[in-house]
Parts: structure tokens; C-alpha cells; sequence
């Protein structure tokens, strides 16, 4: 892809998260991060391009005019989708978007359908349930809860050994960060729910009446918004080269595993370190206190996925694209 065609992705992809509006200012403020963030990579003024998408409302047709190839074409309709789905299934203005943007792109309404139903099959599965806690779990973990809002302290007893919390966050991390890897733009999709189910996971272990948009407002709680944070991951991909419709593939990504790959397994960790740490303390820890316990716990991270670098990589050797709702159920 060219210069041009970058950085019709790009807009594409800004414009499709404010296709709802972003009324969430926390979103909205993690979105132009994401753009000042990505900047100086992109080769030309990111931040300048958020402003005009915010203000000036490009037209769409002239902006799919800038696509040239069908592979740049389908992978600006496939951030799109993946960008309208970050924060959940597509709602009537989002799929309203959609329809624009693939009649502007020249793509078939079948294609489009089958992308978009992939999209929505991925952020459906973090919705399902899992199996409820065990009566007697159930009743000591909300006990044992109980007397840590009580006190402060962190005395909240998990229905998960402290070995299997510290499995459960590792394991997640390692898949993300394997995810981050994959050529394919659907394989980002599912990072944001596994990080959702994460949080739920470690919420309903200690007993608390968990729903994803509980846990999603956690997430969003300690500053990382979902639409952004899908941004920044395709962003890297993008602007490094890694996405398969830009000359990707697994060899390839894996020199840039420090760089992206890295970054989404210390998020993920992070995220679920922090989630821990709330839950069990009876959820008395403040905003304030969450973000900074989630900074502290990003830095470390990083220095940690390096150490599981192999691990990472034989992970991405063995999930199958075409089964990633499946995946995220079990996460």
C-alpha cells in the first residue's frame, strides 16, 4: 500500500468510530490519543487527520476513491467493521456506515454480510455466559467479599486457587498477544472480548452478579477505551506492515513482536492484574487509584512478555481464524 492508500485506511477507520457519535468522552479522548500516539509513524499528520474527521466530515465516495487495490479496499471495510464492533454489536447508525461504505468501496453485499457477521459473532460471544459458580463457592466467595468492602483489606476469596488466577490472567495474555501477531485483521477483533471475558472471569470468581458491560466499564474505568484501543492495534499493524492484505504473514510479524505483540499481552496482564486487585478488595479502590495501579502494573508487564516469547509464538501457530467466536467463548 502507498502513502495514499494508508492513510485512506486511516480515515476510513476514524470515521467509522465516530459513526456512533462516540458519545463516551472517555472513548472519544482514547480515540485522539490513539491518533497522537500514532503520528509521527504514520508519515504524514495523523492528529491533523482526527481533527478533519471530527469537523470537516470528508465524503465518503471521495475518500474510497483514494483505495486503489482490492486487497486495500477489503481491509479498509474489514477495520471499519472491526472498529464499529470494539464496543460491542453494531447498532442502527454503525450498520447504517457499513452500508455506505461497502456500496463506496465496490464491495458485494455478500461479502460485506459475511465480514460483518463474522464481526458480530466475535463480540456476541463475550456476552455468553459462563457457567455459574457452585453454590458453596458462590456463597464464600460473596462472604468473604463482603468482609473485605467491610474492612478495605484484601481478604475477597476467589472460587479460583490463587494458582489458577494466576493461569487464567497468563494464559489470556499470551493468547492476545498471539492474536496481535496474525496477519488477519478479524484475528484483532478478538482481543477486546477476551479481555472483557478476563474481567468478567475474575469478577464472577469472587462472586460478584458480572455482565460484560460491567466488565467493560471497568476496562473503560482505567482509561483504556475500547474503540481506541482497537485503533492503536490495527494502527501498529498497519503502519508496520504486518496486516496480510499488506504483504503480512506470521514469519514476518514476528520481528515486530516487541512492538505490538508485546504491548497487548502487558495490556492484557495489566488489566487482569488490576481486575484482581478491585475484586478481591471488595471493589472500595478508587478511579484514581485503578488507573495508577494500572499504569504501574502496564510497565511491568512489558518487561514480562519477552519471557514468553516462545510461548506466544506457538500459540499463534495453533488458532484458526475461522474460529474465533469459539475462541473468545472459551476464553
Amino acid at each position: 500500500m502507498n502513502p495514499q492508500e494508508t492513510r485512506s485506511v486511516l480515515t476510513i477507520a476514524l470515521m467509522a468510530a465516530f459513526a456512533d457519535g462516540l458519545k463516551d468522552e472517555r472513548e472519544r479522548s482514547a480515540v485522539k490519543r490513539v491518533a497522537d500516539a500514532l503520528g509521527p509513524d504514520a508519515g504524514f499528520d495523523l492528529p491533523g487527520l482526527y481533527r478533519d474527521v471530527l469537523l470537516a466530515k470528508p465524503d465518503l465516495a471521495q475518500v474510497a476513491a483514494g483505495l486503489q487495490s482490492d486487497g486495500a479496499r477489503q481491509l479498509a471495510y474489514e477495520m471499519a467493521v472491526g472498529v464499529c464492533d470494539a464496543d460491542g454489536v453494531q447498532g442502527p447508525t454503525e450498520r447504517d456506515f457499513l452500508q455506505k461504505l461497502a456500496a463506496a468501496l465496490g464491495i458485494g453485499s455478500a461479502a460485506a454480510a459475511a465480514t460483518s457477521s463474522e464481526a458480530d459473532a466475535i463480540a456476541e460471544a463475550v456476552e455468553v455466559e459462563p457457567a455459574p459458580l457452585a453454590g458453596a463457592a458462590a456463597a464464600a466467595a460473596a462472604g468473604s467479599v463482603a468482609a473485605g468492602a467491610a474492612t478495605g483489606t484484601l481478604i475477597g476469596r476467589a472460587s479460583m486457587s490463587d494458582a489458577e488466577m494466576d493461569k487464567t490472567i497468563l494464559n489470556a495474555s499470551i493468547t492476545n498477544a498471539a492474536l496481535e501477531l496474525l496477519p488477519e485483521s478479524l484475528a484483532s477483533m478478538a482481543i477486546i472480548p477476551l479481555q472483557v471475558r478476563l474481567v468478567y472471569r475474575i469478577g464472577k470468581s469472587y462472586g460478584y452478579p458480572m455482565d460484560a458491560s460491567h466488565a467493560k466499564d471497568f476496562i473503560a474505568t482505567l482509561g483504556v477505551g475500547l474503540t481506541g484501543q482497537y485503533l492503536e492495534q490495527f494502527g501498529r499493524k498497519l503502519l508496520g506492515g504486518l496486516l496480510g492484505g499488506v504483504g503480512g504473514g506470521l514469519g514476518r510479524t514476528l520481528g515486530r513482536q516487541a512492538a505490538s505483540s508485546g504491548m497487548t499481552f502487558a495490556t492484557t496482564y495489566a488489566l487482569g492484574r488490576v481486575a484482581q486487585r478491585y475484586y478481591a478488595g471488595g471493589r472500595t479502590l478508587d478511579t484514581a487509584t485503578l488507573k495508577q495501579a494500572f499504569t504501574d502494573l502496564l510497565g511491568e508487564a512489558r518487561g514480562l512478555a519477552p519471557r514468553y516469547r516462545e510461548q506466544i509464538e506457538q500459540k499463534a501457530a495453533t488458532i484458526d481464524t475461522r474460529s474465533l467466536a469459539s475462541l473468545v467463548k472459551q476464553g
